[in-house]
């Protein structure tokens, strides 16, 4: 049955019954942490790899946080639309072998510089998307009335940006001309504003309070509501922007999306004034968001000051990195830390358990990986960056290491 708390806040599931849910998220779990672990190699030997920052990037998005976000917001959308659980996980086992096929071929087109396994890579991530926006359309379309309704249509804006940036991505593999540094602006804004922010966003109306263990804030809803169409608008005004090179415009459109972002964040805000967050989960995923409009500021300013779009591509570095590593890895790890204890189930003994191993030592780390971050973007000598990317890394094992081994423990009966 689905646990609730606070204002009838849906929690993730059990995993005991028939469903055998708690099965399908041990094994579906595996695939983001494969893709981390993978990404802590490429960290380790990246001096003998020659596209290590481009294969790193993907790792981390593609292939980490692109299944992380079809494997929650499947479990989400069930949870919030009130849905009975499906019999049987075949077509989601499906979609997640067509993606990973799919993200398996755009890695290794990238990372050996042949252009056209690449591409096929990207038509079957784009099929696996398709797939899982019908899905999701039809969940909404099948579902009666239900207050956190519009979670889903967040999935279905981030999954309808994701199918406008695969293509121009993959166009980016065979293409060498001036038109690519606005194509790779356009590529990685719709992206990480669309299919990531847009989840998350999206997701944070139920996950945050539930994490919290708070009640929801008065408003929260109809504040999501009011951002969702506001943070489309700036989306789609910043892809414009950028492809037609109006610097103006594409920062008017960053502003839409910090506006939408504070809507989303005023609640939860709210909430963890009541509330104040006490976990690895409440602190990473407080924290991601200070990074997220950190980005969103340090992106508009790299637009307005460069003189053309090539200039504002080489400089995107310095809002990849509080973007990818400050907002997208701390959310990842941080909605992971507290989702795969409760969706493994076991009871709640077996369920503390889990998360007080994925706990552990929190506030260090939450610490160590946030400063590291805050010096490792300021003009720094090189072996300061060396050093806080290697206190970065540290902090990524100290929860990966924890969370494969609850994954491949065996269950207790």
């Amino acid at each position: 049955m689905k646990l609730t708390l606070g204002q009838d806040v849906p929690a993730a599931d059990s995993g005991a019954g028939g469903t055998g849910r708690a099965r399908w998220h041990r094994r579906a779990g595996m695939l983001p942490l494969a893709y981390l672990a993978a990404l802590v190699a490429v960290a380790l030997i990246h001096p003998v790899l020659p596209s290590w920052r481009w294969l790193a990037i993907h790792l981390l998005l593609l292939g980490a946080v692109t299944n992380a976000i079809v494997i929650w917001s499947a479990h989400f959308t069930t949870a919030v639309l009130r849905a009975p659980a499906t019999a049987g996980r075949r077509c989601e086992a499906l979609r997640l072998a067509l993606l990973n096929t799919g993200v398996i071929g755009v890695l290794a087109g990238g990372a050996t510089d042949r252009p056209w396994p690449g591409v096929a890579g990207a038509g079957l991530v784009f099929a696996a998307v398709v797939a899982h926006l019908a899905w999701l359309a039809a969940r909404l379309r099948a579902a009666l009335p239900a207050r956190f309704t519009v979670t889903v249509h967040y999935y279905v804006a981030a999954a309808a940006t994701l199918l406008v940036g695969v293509p121009v991505g993959a166009w980016m593999l065979v293409a060498d001309n001036h038109s690519r540094p606005r194509l790779l602006l356009f590529h990685a804004h719709v992206n990480l504003l669309g299919w990531v922010t847009l989840t998350v966003l999206g997701t944070l109306l139920t996950l945050w309070p539930t994490v919290l263990r708070a009640r929801m804030a008065d408003g929260a809803t109809a504040a999501a509501r009011r951002a969702l169409p506001v943070a489309v608008a700036g989306l789609a005004l910043l892809g414009l922007a950028v492809l037609a090179w109006w610097p103006p415009l594409a920062a008017g459109g960053l502003a839409l999306i910090a506006v939408a972002v504070v809507l989303v964040g005023r609640p939860a805000v709210q909430t963890a004034r009541r509330k104040t967050p006490a976990s690895f989960p409440g602190w990473s995923i407080a924290a991601a968001s200070g990074w997220l409009l950190i980005a969103l500021g340090v992106d508009a300013w790299t637009l307005l000051s460069a003189p053309g779009a090539a200039v504002a591509a080489d400089r995107f570095g310095f809002v990849l990195v509080p973007l990818l590593v400050g907002f997208v890895a701390q959310t990842l790890l941080g909605a992971m830390a507290y989702l795969l204890p409760v969706a493994l189930g076991g009871g709640p003994a077996v369920v503390r358990e889990r998360t007080e191993r994925l706990d552990r030592r929190w506030a260090q780390r939450v610490a160590m990986a946030n400063a590291a971050l805050a010096v490792f973007v300021l003009p720094t000598p090189p072996y300061v960056r060396i050093t806080t990317s290697l206190l970065i890394l540290a902090a990524l094992l100290q929860f990966l290491i924890p969370a494969v081994r609850i994954l491949l423990a065996r269950r207790r009966p």
